[in-house]
């Protein structure tokens, strides 16, 4: 390989290299930033800087392995969400964007519907803690618990709070089983909801990267949200709020399994930002 002297060579390479094996150019941008520790206008401002062999060497190596399918949050180690910085691994789904839109839903129905200071909340399947922990940062005096199957993902939650300076409870265990000795005002999850049959229909960086307990769930996606919402009634204060992110196709189902679950609630599903069906929410009264 031709020896390169400046940063924009570096990224103008990669970016090329990416685009010939079918991946999105702004990786590089990411890729690069993150090896010499700069924001992006630090990226921009140092265009014209001499980038070190070793440097080049240490980025080129992260390009290739995202060119082969490693997610770019594995090789950076983390992904913003919600403003704050979270650190991510194999153990954990990368937080996405619409899970945002999750948090911020959330505070406005609290904010119209709960009457109180100490908000009981609790996140069912947190994987890296990004709900309970953007939660306890947007609501101090909330008392917030998370739960999850996987120790590493819980493990990888506290080091999130930690970093993030939120108190939080994390419990191991499947689904509402930590929790079901205590009434709640907030409930969320964001679980599997992929079905086994959509995983060939899957960017190859998903399906082999990330964690297949945090992806899929059997009937066809929906077997949490029956779970849950058969558990939910003995759990939820009045009032209370409840709200699960789903696949874009499952409002509809999720939404009668809430209305069943709560038949005087008021059940509404929420699109997300590009139109999709992103999110169901059930307001107890």
């Amino acid at each position: 390989m031709t020896k390169l002297k400046y940063v924009y060579e570096a990224l103008k390479r990669a970016s090329s290299f990416l685009l010939e094996n079918g991946r999105e150019e702004g990786a590089a941008r990411i890729l690069l930033q993150h090896e010499l520790g700069l924001s992006y206008s630090g990226l921009i401002a140092a265009m014209r800087d001499e980038i070190s062999e070793a440097q080049f060497n240490r980025f080129w190596a992260n390009v290739e392995q995202h060119a082969k399918g490693v997610p770019v949050q594995h090789l950076t180690g983390s992904e913003e969400f919600y403003g704050r910085n979270f650190l991510v691994n194999p153990d954990v789904l990368i937080p996405r964007p619409e899970t945002e839109e999750l948090i911020e839903e959330t505070l406005q129905l609290i904010e119209r519907h709960l009457f109180k200071e100490e908000l009981a909340i609790a996140d069912i399947g947190t994987g890296s803690g990004i709900i309970a922990i953007t939660m306890k940062c947007e609501l101090p005096n909330a008392q917030v618990t998370a739960t999850d199957i996987s120790q590493p993902a819980l493990e990888t939650a506290a080091l999130n709070a930690e970093r993030l300076h939120a108190e939080i409870d994390f419990r191991l265990g499947d689904l509402t089983e930590p929790i079901k000795d205590q009434k709640w005002d907030v409930v969320l999850s964001n679980p599997p909801y992929i079905g086994h049959e959509e995983a060939p229909s899957l960017s190859d960086s998903v399906r082999y990267f990330e964690p297949h307990n945090a992806l899929f769930a059997d009937q066809e996606g929906l077997a949490l949200y029956e779970k849950m919402a058969e558990q939910f009634p003995k759990l939820i204060n009045k009032p209370g709020i409840i709200g699960f992110e789903i696949g874009y196709q499952q409002g509809p189902a999720v939404e009668k399994m809430l209305k069943s679950a709560f038949p005087d609630a008021v059940v509404y599903i929420k699109e997300d930002i590009n139109k999709k069906d992103r999110m169901v929410f059930a307001i107890i009264e």
